[in-house]
């Protein structure tokens, strides 16, 4: 007498893999709704754009405005360039002096100090950076820098260096201009402030929660479940379940497998 088969359609209440309805995936029925409008339940609600847009646009104002800060710093540090006037041409006072790339390296090293500052300031006031507080980093950086630049060069010597070597006379050291020679000095500013923000969201920036894996209700991981921590209902050999050796098989009460006589000879 066989057992009936278990048709297609309806899966055995013995499998210990059958999926339940309405399984979410690994994490058990809690996660229904994850993929649902509303995401997961009780999870915060996302934050609005637009006050963290107005946020970056304050980032942004400010650093533009600290460019005069810079611009300052600039032309009070930055070494100057003397020349000399024969009243027929203008030349260098000292051919072999550093001073022409000394503003240069001036300014990176200043716009450096302010890119760390700046996002160090930023990275305690708003701890939870963004995207959006990134762009806003790097483009009031730059827009600080190139207001420096100008402010240098509007406040610093006069760029008509013939009428300036006239007004001082013939053999009269006077300072040249103002100038950045390497304009991919601008770009110190706002490369700084976002690499040091970077670092200081990477050490001390808050950690997204790790996500918990629980158990679907039923599962075969579920404590109690089939196969899991006891015996599988209706395995063979097991005590008190249908199949090979159990009491309803015929076989010994012990649960065993009946021993195999020894060969005739």
């Amino acid at each position: 007498m066989t057992a009936p088969l278990t048709p297609p359609h309806q899966p055995s209440s013995n499998d210990p893999w059958q999926t339940p309805p309405n399984w979410g995936g690994p994490g058990g029925s809690h996660l229904i709704g994850a993929h649902q409008p509303g995401g997961l339940p009780g999870a915060p609600e996302e934050k609005a754009l637009a006050p963290e847009l107005r946020r970056a646009a304050v980032v942004a104002l400010l650093l533009t405005v600290c460019g005069v800060a810079l611009g300052l710093l600039w032309l009070w540090l930055a070494p100057r360039v003397p020349l000399i006037s024969d009243s027929t041409a203008v030349f260098l006072n000292d051919s072999e002096g550093e001073e022409a790339i000394g503003a240069d390296g001036t300014f990176v090293l200043l716009g450096l100090a302010f890119g760390a500052v700046s996002a160090a300031l930023v990275f305690w006031f708003q701890r939870r950076g963004g995207i959006a507080l990134v762009v806003a980093l790097a483009l009031g950086g730059l827009l600080g820098s190139l207001l420096a630049w100008r402010l240098g060069v509007w406040l610093g010597p006069t760029q008509d260096v013939v009428a300036h070597a006239r007004a001082v006379g013939k053999g009269v050291v006077f300072d040249a201009p103002l100038q950045l020679r390497a304009k991919g000095a601008l770009l110190a500013w706002p490369l700084g402030a976002m690499a040091v923000h970077l670092a200081l969201t990477a050490l001390f920036g808050p950690r997204d929660p790790e996500p918990e894996w629980g158990v679907f209700p039923g599962g075969p991981w579920a404590p109690g479940a089939p196969g899991v921590g006891g015996p599988v209902a209706g395995a063979p050999g097991v005590s008190g379940a249908p199949g090979v050796g159990g009491p309803e098989a015929g076989g010994p009460a012990g649960g065993g497998v009946p021993p195999v006589p020894p060969a005739q000879p």
